[in-house]
């Protein structure tokens, strides 16, 4: 906590802070949520396989080992990355490896359409981020430390493509917001 990672230029914790609160760090709202839904999912399984092995009389060891790896297994693919941003940066954290951009040296937006629409995000300095961009549309100040990063880069002439998936982005969160409001101040 509270080391600089002097290769990408922006602290490592999400607490940093500058005097007129630029650097201040933002982190997804939900992810505790969906952390815990992924451990709850993973521990429904290991119980349903361990109590119907267990009923049917055929437990063994090896058997229940089996069944811890391949919950084990459930639990690393739907465990949720870690987002946050600060001043210039944008990183996501797995179990294992965090991964880090520069916002203002970005030089690709690429959005990667599938079940679950993603941005790949890649800075000058060969930093390389997936992010889901529905947590951008949850929570939208890391939206605003990422767009703010993004024209800054294309202000500089560093963003080459990607204008069309921050403006999709951008549409996405303006309406969420604006329903927000709505449903709100009871206009819906």
């Amino acid at each position: 906590m509270g080391r600089r990672d002097d290769a990408r230029g922006g602290p490592l914790d999400a607490h940093a802070g500058g005097s007129d609160g630029s650097d201040v760090a933002t982190n997804d709202l939900y992810w505790k949520r969906e952390l815990w839904s992924a451990v709850r999912c993973a521990g429904a399984l290991l119980a349903l396989l361990l109590l119907l092995d267990w009923g049917t009389g055929r437990i063994t060891p090896l058997r229940a080992s089996l069944w811890c790896a391949l919950t084990g297994l459930l639990f690393v693919v739907l465990c949720p990355a870690r987002v946050s941003a600060g001043g210039n940066w944008l990183a996501t954290r797995r179990l294992m490896r965090e991964r880090r951009v520069r916002t203002d040296l970005l030089v690709s937006v690429r959005c990667m359409d599938g079940i679950s629409p993603r941005l790949l995000l890649r800075d000058s300095l060969g930093g390389r981020v997936v992010i889901d961009s529905e947590v951008l549309v949850r929570h939208p100040q890391l939206w605003l430390r990422l767009n703010a990063g993004a024209r800054k880069a294309a202000a500089d002439g560093s963003l080459l493509c990607g204008a069309t998936a921050l403006r999709r982005v951008s549409r996405r969160v303006d309406g969420e917001t604006a329903r927000a409001v709505f449903k709100a101040s009871g206009l819906e």
